[in-house]
């Protein structure tokens, strides 16, 4: 059962997704801040990330570059998630390190495609 490390800050946003991504048979980890992020990245190993961009303490963006810098966090992919999409958020995104951005509210189906791509794993489709 593959592992996801859900940050998200906005509980009623983080208890819904991690609902929902339990029910597709992922294992949900959360975190609430950025700094919560990279910690639980160093020590749980998830096999992907999904990381709000405005997080409180340390935010997304530069959460995902502390990741992605660190030898051992740097191999775990990372889906941004942002409310507030601006003209070059995708790009700044990719440059932090993410693998791949999508946009709230989530479209769970779009997500879920994104998730299976990255993990590699068809069968979820």
């Amino acid at each position: 059962m593959p592992k996801i490390l859900l940050v998200e800050d906005n509980e009623m946003n983080r208890d819904m997704l991690s609902r929902r991504l339990v029910r597709r048979e992922f294992e949900v980890v959360t975190a609430a801040t950025g700094l919560e992020a990279i910690e639980k990245a160093r020590s749980l190993r998830p096999d992907l990330i999904l990381m709000d961009l405005s997080l409180p303490d340390v935010d997304g963006w530069e959460a995902t570059r502390r990741i992605k810098g660190a030898a051992e966090t740097a191999g775990i992919p990372v889906i941004a998630l942002t409310a507030h999409a601006m003209a070059g958020d995708r790009e700044k995104a990719l440059e932090a390190g993410a693998n791949d951005y999508d946009t709230k509210p989530v479209e769970f189906d779009r997500l879920i495609q994104k998730i299976t791509t990255l993990l590699g794993d068809a069968r979820r489709a």
